[in-house]
């Protein structure tokens, strides 16, 4: 299937970015609370990380979705209030990185309730859209999420387009992310506590940057939706805020339509396809709608 992307564009690309900071320790390890070296490694990130990864985003005009566990808004309001002036979108991930895969509906709803009120008290501003920050969503939470007013959602693995959830509810637009355009899974470290665990190396940039040309490359050949994760922690260190700026000058020379994951799923809405049957997402609401009768 070909997309007509807007403007003629031959794909799409959304950069979304977690802002997580101690709490990216915190909810692996509870217990680190007192460990001042681990800790640092978040703290970094929001001190060091977050007003260098905005200036590179600022060079080229870059637009970008920012997840922020509501927790942080009172706890770093000068960072989010750099990020809403900055015209980037918030989006919604819940109150302090819970594993919603613990929680059933009703719960998983209450945290993102939560959140959202956070973000009208403390910024004015209402996200309409949500991350799992940890853990899954349970199957009827996308439902919930539609009837609370939220537009998309950014969770799932199953393509590399953006599509809309199975019944009931189909106008909710997923906006699909994977593991290898995440730098999590290039350069996340910490020692002590081991995260994550089994002594993991860190790979070097350029074969990071490597990767995500290739993928880049080839997601603008099928002329789909590039999706890339970041955290400040992690990519606006010194040296691999340049991998960075590197690779967004390859995008920038290329015809992508950068967008914002809300103006995405507002294309998505308007333009976008049914579902097909075979779809992952319409697979799997058949799978459970078999295994709760």
């Amino acid at each position: 299937m070909t997309i007509a992307w807007p403007d003629g564009r031959a794909a799409a690309m959304v950069i979304t970015v977690a802002f997580e900071a101690e709490l990216a320790i915190l909810a692996v390890a509870p217990d680190a609370t007192d460990r001042a070296k681990s800790l640092s490694v978040g703290t970094y990130g929001a001190t060091r990380g977050v007003p260098r990864l905005l200036a590179e985003l600022a060079r080229r005009g870059t637009p970008s979705t920012w997840f922020v566990p509501s927790a942080l808004l009172e706890r770093y309001p000068e960072q989010v209030g750099a990020i809403r002036d900055a015209g980037h979108e918030l989006a919604n991930c819940g109150v302090a990185l819970e594993d919603f895969g613990a929680l059933d509906t009703a719960a998983q709803l209450a945290l993102v309730r939560r959140a959202q009120e956070a973000f009208r008290h403390t910024l004015g501003v209402l996200p309409t859209g949500f991350r799992v920050g940890r853990g899954e969503m349970s199957p009827g939470l996308p439902g919930a999420l539609e009837a609370e007013g939220f537009a998309w959602t950014s969770s799932l693995r199953g393509d590399d387009r953006p599509h809309f959830h199975a019944a009931p509810a189909e106008r909710l637009v997923e906006i699909p992310q994977h593991h290898q355009l995440d730098d999590v899974a290039y350069f996340a470290f910490n020692l002590d506590p081991p995260i994550p665990p089994g002594s993991p190396r860190i790979a070097p940039t350029g074969d990071v940057l490597d990767n995500w040309i290739t993928e880049f490359d080839a997601y603008h050949a099928e002329g789909l939706c590039f999706v890339l994760t970041l955290h400040p922690e992690l990519i606006a260190t010194p040296g691999r805020i340049g991998m960075l700026a590197q690779f967004l000058d390859h995008v920038h020379n290329q015809d992508v339509w950068l967008a914002t994951a809300g103006e995405v799923a507002k294309f998505w809405s308007e333009h976008g396809p049914a579902n097909p049957p075979d779809h992952p997402v319409e697979v799997f609401h058949r799978i459970i709608g078999e295994t709760t009768v």
